[in-house]
Parts: structure tokens; sequence; C-alpha cells
């Protein structure tokens, strides 16, 4: 089942179940879907680019998050947080620092990367291959200290 279709199962539950939060954040991923799928001529957007776009909602809610919790607004912030969590089901388990780690040390290995001059070639390979696993920031940060 592609993730649009259960994004709408999910609108549907949510409408049922009368949850305002959760509906809210699924109505605008779907909202998201449908204006890449219209912008692009076509009428379905592939799983791929599904997650691309639930991976950037969910890092927007958590940065709104951590800019409202920086301004004294727990009440915004915690509605924020509602929608992440609600997005976040959508996306694929996210690697923790130990794991990446440990995949930068096989890439390291089977690239024969000698030092911080091979970075750039380290973080593509690492980009496509942990693409929707892990954050970008986090790669290159653990990158950043493996090859420093």
């Amino acid at each position: 089942m592609s993730i649009a279709v259960q994004i709408n199962d999910h609108i549907k539950q949510a409408m049922l179940a009368k949850d305002k939060d959760r509906l809210a954040a699924l109505r605008d991923i779907k909202a998201k879907l449908l204006l890449e799928a219209t912008s692009g001529g076509g009428s379905e957007v592939s799983d791929e680019t599904a997650l691309k776009i639930c991976m950037k909602l969910y890092k927007q809610r958590i940065e709104t998050y951590d800019l409202y919790i920086a301004q004294g607004r727990p009440d915004l912030a915690e509605e924020e947080m509602v929608q992440a969590k609600v997005i976040e089901a959508f996306l694929p388990k996210q690697l923790s620092e130990a794991e990446i780690q440990i995949e930068i040390q096989h890439a390291i290995a089977e690239l024969g990367v000698e030092g911080p001059k091979d970075m750039g070639k380290l973080m593509g390979y690492l980009s496509s291959k942990l693409s929707g696993k892990a954050d970008g920031k986090v790669i290159a940060a653990l990158v950043k200290s493996t090859l420093g």
C-alpha cells in the first residue's frame, strides 16, 4: 500500500475519531503530496518522493517546536510536537548515531577514504545510502569527527 493511500486511510480514521491535531497534520501531508503530483504533470507521487516530503515536514515541525520552546510558548510547541509525531509514523526508523558510525566505517573501507580530502566522496555515498534513515546534519557531523 502506497504512502498516499495510507495517509488517506488515516485521514478517514482521524475524521471519525474527531482527532483535530492528527487530522491537521495528515491534511498537510496530503496537500503537499497533491501539490507535488500536480506540479510534475502526473497524478501520483512515488513512495520515495512521499518519504522526502514527510521528512521535510517532520523537520519543519521539530524546528518550529524548538523555536517555540526558545520563545517560551509551550502551548504552541506542544501542538507542533503532536503533529511531528503523527508525521513520524510514516517515516522509516531512524538510525542511531552508533549505527550511523558503523555505516561510516563500512563506507570508509569500501571507498578507500584516506582523510578529510575525501569527505565529499564519502558524504555523497552516505547521503544516498542512508537517505530517509538518518538526518544529513548528523551524518555530516559524524563524518567530520571521524575524518578530522
